[in-house]
């Protein structure tokens, strides 16, 4: 219970740097009034409910909330979705959302509503790198990050198995939920509803391009940048169904009955299963091709024409996969002899590993084992789908920007280099927050701002291009310009030109799919 005296909407119209000390900002919802804090001169709102309670609906579209009387406290994170190795409370009740604003007044600013990572398994909307302050102070913005259901619960497609149609895509349906909620209230925090930007890296990336081929979603937001979120397939129904099925006699659930009358504590430990299809890995629950909510792959067999109309940034960070082959590059002890087997295990083309070892050692001859083996990881698993969302873009005329994230973590002498994550700090202008990999350098500082300010910018215009950096073009084929973010920020025709022609032999396959 909050003791001190509060000010309800309308009373104050009041920016959050002016707010009356000793006093907490109330806003108007269509469904009651909510309490938050005013921090750091801005207004902040956690845990702001969304959506029902998804337990008696469990693997279905969730409902909207039920109003309240009185003012509901905002000043706490809501549970995040139920998930294996959870690092925060979690529940099945987790639709709840997190706001900040400048003010609470009709300014009608850009808001950009951010989707965590986690592939389509794990995080929330509540960690420290997704704090919207500095975003909030430094572009007069209005920030949204969400929690929604995850892995077997938001994803389990048991559709041929006795199950709601929509249950394997729940968890997309509850962000557009989340952005129905921002349409119908954001105005009362300040933003504007005719102007929002859907952001996300990795998991989150990669649910910000199927949306875009989700045609309930596609009219709730108006831009997009995907961060290290390569997919452009979705699962298909006869894997997504093996996936279920498995994941039912692990949990010792005859049908789907008996799957939804199961505590939550037995499906998550049954998500810790080894992915029936891969061998590896904890079972893999992602968007499903339904044919129905879902009806076509974010970007194949092309873009979605559907789609165009909304510009588009996507990015990737340089070294990708050190964080998967960390031991290994902190270690040192990669070999000429052992490069091809540690390249087999990490990559998603089929290629003769021996041969992109060689041609690699002919491409870079001064890089060692243990930088070849990053190189070609990176580029072998990764960044072909970054590749192919730009390429595809390209070819239906849609607006796209690409960039690459060149600057590499400090720790361990740099042998990690930019590493997947890296950006969401520099995106967030979070350079110093807790889990931020970057450092506090002049130059991350730097480099920070420069990557806030283009996103500030293309939240506000639909183009990226700012003061901060240098003149970035639209992604193009005939010349294919990238925008590589580091100290020395810059754009590249065809960055990396050996390595895309290199892996081009061999089609693209979406790791989990």
């Amino acid at each position: 219970m909050i003791a001190r005296r509060t000010l309800l909407t309308g009373t104050l119209l009041l920016p959050a740097a002016a707010w009356p000390r000793g006093t907490d900002p109330v806003a108007a919802t269509r469904y009651g009034r909510v309490r938050g804090l005013a921090e750091k001169g801005v207004l902040i709102f956690r845990g702001i409910r969304y959506g029902a309670d998804t337990r008696p609906r469990r693997f279905q579209r969730a409902l909207a909330p039920t109003p309240w009387s009185g003012v509901a406290d905002a000043t706490r994170y809501g549970p995040a979705a139920p998930q294996t190795r959870a690092e925060e409370p979690t529940s099945e009740d987790c639709l709840f959302l997190n706001i900040w604003t400048p003010a609470l007044d009709r300014a009608r600013r850009p808001v950009m509503v951010y989707l965590h990572g986690g592939a389509h398994a794990h995080g929330s909307g509540s960690d420290p790198l997704y704090d919207g302050t500095n975003l909030v102070r430094r572009g007069d913005v209005v920030v949204v990050t969400l929690n929604h259901r995850l892995a077997g619960l938001g994803y389990a497609y048991l559709a041929g198995l006795g199950g709601p149609a929509e249950s394997g895509n729940v968890g997309n349906l509850d962000i557009v939920l989340a952005l129905r909620w921002v349409r119908d209230n954001i105005a009362g925090f300040g933003g504007d509803p005719d102007n929002v930007m859907l952001f996300g890296q990795s998991g989150g990336g990669a649910k910000v391009v199927t949306l875009m081929a989700m045609p309930e979603a596609r009219p709730l937001f108006h831009r997009a940048a995907t961060m290290s979120g390569q997919h452009v397939t979705a699962a298909g129904p006869m894997h997504a169904t093996a996936r279920a099925k498995a994941w039912m006699v692990r949990a010792g659930a005859a049908d789907v009955a008996a799957l939804h009358a199961l505590p939550v504590e037995k499906l998550v430990e049954a998500m810790a299963m080894t992915d029936p299809l891969e061998g590896k890995g904890e079972i893999s629950f992602v968007s499903t091709l339904d044919h129905g909510v879902l009806p076509r792959h974010p970007f194949v067999p092309d873009a979605p024409r559907e789609a165009a109309h909304i510009p588009l940034i996507v990015g990737n960070t340089h070294d990708e996969t050190a964080g998967w082959i960390a031991d290994w590059l902190k270690r040192g002890d990669t070999n000429w002899e052992n490069l091809p087997a540690r390249i087999a295990s990490q990559i998603t083309k089929d290629v003769a590993p021996d041969w992109v070892a060689r041609r690699y050692r002919e491409i870079y001859p001064e890089k060692t084992p243990g930088q070849i083996l990053l190189a070609a990881t990176t580029a072998g698993r990764s960044w072909p789908g970054h590749l192919i969302q730009a390429e595809e873009r390209a070819k239906i005329g849609a607006p796209a920007w690409m960039y690459q994230l060149d600057f590499p973590a400090p720790e361990h002498n740099g042998v990690l280099g930019a590493f997947h994550t890296l950006d969401i700090p520099l995106v967030f202008d979070n350079a110093a927050a807790p889990g931020s990999h970057t450092g506090t350098s002049p130059e991350a500082r730097r480099l920070a701002g420069r990557m806030a300010d283009a996103f500030i910018a293309f939240a506000r215009t639909g183009d990226p291009n700012c003061a901060s950096i240098p003149a970035w073009p639209k992604y193009e084929l005939d010349r294919r310009l990238t925008m590589l973010f580091d100290a020395d920020t810059r754009v590249v025709s065809d960055p990396r030109r050996e390595e895309r022609l290199l892996w081009a032999v061999a089609p693209y396959i979406k790791p989990g799919g």
